[in-house]
């Protein structure tokens, strides 16, 4: 018996997460929400935090690797003085520091040495792997282990006083991977005391912003392509659109093609026929989307 053709829903869904939600908890009601179970998430939010998630459903999730790396945006606020578990408002308070002293200037020179590329720890409290286990499992159990640091980019690291003592609010734009927990932990040590991170909202991933993003409840599906907007691109048609969908390995000059790679194949419909990834002297697919 032929495999029935998948009906869809297919593409991309941005969520302006809730406060209290997981990511996990998106994902499952999207499922009920848009009627499939083929949805996932290009990278977790903390369940605190609010804004910009990302989803791809239906043949989109195929693509989501594609969007994992991209750079990230959030606004937040850092509160001076007291560090917790968890390093944001969730966590249990473990040190308090009298930082009443702490200058405008100084916060500003201490963001200055947390802005470009940066060796940053990852929380106890995240997704990191070590041996084989997720951190966060590692800390419901009690334990603490080494955890080697790893270079991120914060590419932009303004901040401005709130009127609130000791809080201040932050924007970062930075790359992927990067913790704003430990960003703000870290300026607190750097001021010869503490910080955690009081609130947080992401306000953009890559090209999606606040802009794009609907409800839980009301979402909007931007088509299949989206999810690869950020690659360089090229149409096709005919014959040559054909050996695309078969998954041929095929020149950069019959695709039209220049660079390192990967590179959206569309249309001319501006359909996305194909992701296709550098190959000896040509390209190969790495993802095709059948029509």
């Amino acid at each position: 018996m032929a495999k029935k053709p998948d009906q869809g829903p297919h593409g991309v869904v941005v969520i302006d997460k809730p406060a209290g939600w997981t990511s996990h908890d998106v994902v499952a009601k999207s499922r009920g929400v848009l009627g499939t179970r083929k949805i996932g998430h290009s990278g977790t939010l903390d369940p605190d935090a609010t804004g910009v998630l990302v989803l791809g459903v239906g043949k989109a999730t195929r693509l989501l690797r594609f969007l994992t790396g991209l750079g990230k945006s959030y606004i937040g606020e850092i509160a001076l003085g007291t560090e917790t578990t968890t390093l944001d408002a969730a966590g249990e308070v473990t040190a308090t520091h009298d930082m009443s002293t702490v200058t405008e200037d100084q916060v500003r020179a201490a963001v200055v040495d947390l802005t470009g590329p940066i060796m940053q720890v990852p929380p106890m409290v995240s997704a990191v792997k070590i041996d084989g286990k997720r951190l966060h499992q590692l800390a419901r159990e009690g334990k603490e282990v080494d955890r080697p640091p790893r270079p991120v980019t914060v590419h932009r690291f303004d901040i401005e006083p709130t009127g609130e003592s000791g809080v201040w609010r932050a924007e970062v734009d930075c790359s992927s991977g990067t913790y704003i927990r430990t960003l703000a932990a870290d300026l607190g040590t750097a001021l010869g005391g503490g910080a955690h991170l009081q609130s947080l909202r992401r306000t953009a991933v890559g090209g999606f912003t606040l802009v794009d993003a609907g409800t839980i409840e009301k979402p909007t599906l931007l088509p299949v392509s989206a999810a690869v907007s950020h690659l360089p691109s090229c149409v096709v048609d005919g014959d040559i659109a054909t050996a695309v969908g078969h998954g041929r390995v095929l020149t950069l000059d019959v695709l039209g093609l220049s660079g390192d790679g990967p590179w959206a194949v569309l249309s001319e419909a501006g359909t996305l026929l194909a992701v296709y990834e550098p190959h000896r002297d040509g390209a190969k697919p790495s993802v095709v989307i059948p029509e």
